[in-house]
């Protein structure tokens, strides 16, 4: 390997609002927060075609180093969840 990257495994969800929804929730534009599972399922119910992307800082750099043509590996840990069997998918 020519980069290991290590740290939080996350999975950014991007979706269309209006600013209503945003100041309903108490969410600020263009901010990042994490959220545990229950705030998410409430969040997902309101969002029409929300999109997912693994993300988190480790693995956006393992995947640019690798995009570059280097050899990138990433740790992180997933739940054992939808989310979890998502973000393994979306790396490999």
């Amino acid at each position: 390997l020519d980069v290991l990257a290590i740290g939080n495994a996350i999975v950014d969800v991007i979706a269309d609002v209006t600013d209503d929804f945003l100041e309903a929730e108490g969410l600020t534009k263009g901010s990042m927060r994490l959220i545990d599972t229950a705030e998410a399922e409430r969040l997902y119910s309101h969002m029409t075609s929300p999109l997912q992307v693994s993300g988190g800082s480790a693995g956006n750099t393992a995947a640019g180093v690798a995009a570059l043509g280097a050899r990138a590996g990433f740790i992180g840990q997933v739940a054992p969840d939808g989310l979890g069997e998502f973000h393994r998918q979306n790396l490999t």
